[in-house]
């Protein structure tokens, strides 16, 4: 049996997770790590990443065993319209506040799709933006401006 690594869905899932869960690690070892029942800064991105390491690693071992082909191809539109979207969102959070940022996220994340519709986007949008502005603004309290004054 031929192990094929570069065109293996399974392993270049796994190897993303690896790599993103090592980061996380790295990054929290210089914030105290606190105990269980007294969770330090470092804690929760330090058992995350580790659960990411642990992830990546069976899904690695899976991707092995069953050698699974990469399907599809790469999407021009969806290379240049989701960080197009998110490079939006930022500086619309900014300057025009939570709700513009969020539709524009998410309008701009559907657009990027190849069954992209307009109307179906902006009732998504809408209501996402109506769940976020709940559980973030008034459950959460965080203090972003829902619209900014021009």
């Amino acid at each position: 049996m031929q192990l094929e690594i570069r065109n293996n869905r399974d392993v270049w899932a796994g190897a993303m997770l690896i790599g993103t869960g090592a980061v996380s690690v790295i990054v929290a070892r210089n914030y105290p790590f606190g105990t269980s029942l007294r969770m330090g800064p470092g804690y929760f991105p330090s058992v995350l990443g580790g659960l990411l390491v642990l992830f990546g690693l069976y899904l690695i071992a899976s991707g092995l065993r069953s050698n699974e082909k990469i399907a599809g191809n790469w999407s021009l539109r969806a290379l240049v319209v989701l960080p197009l979207s998110l490079v939006m969102f930022g500086l619309l959070m900014e300057y025009a506040g939570f709700v513009p940022a969020l539709m524009v996220l998410i309008v701009g994340s559907a657009a990027a799709g190849s069954e992209f519709k307009l109307t179906e986007a902006l009732m998504l949008a809408a209501g996402l933006t109506v769940f976020a502005v709940a559980l973030f603004i008034y459950g959460l309290g965080l203090p972003y401006p829902l619209f900014m004054a021009g």
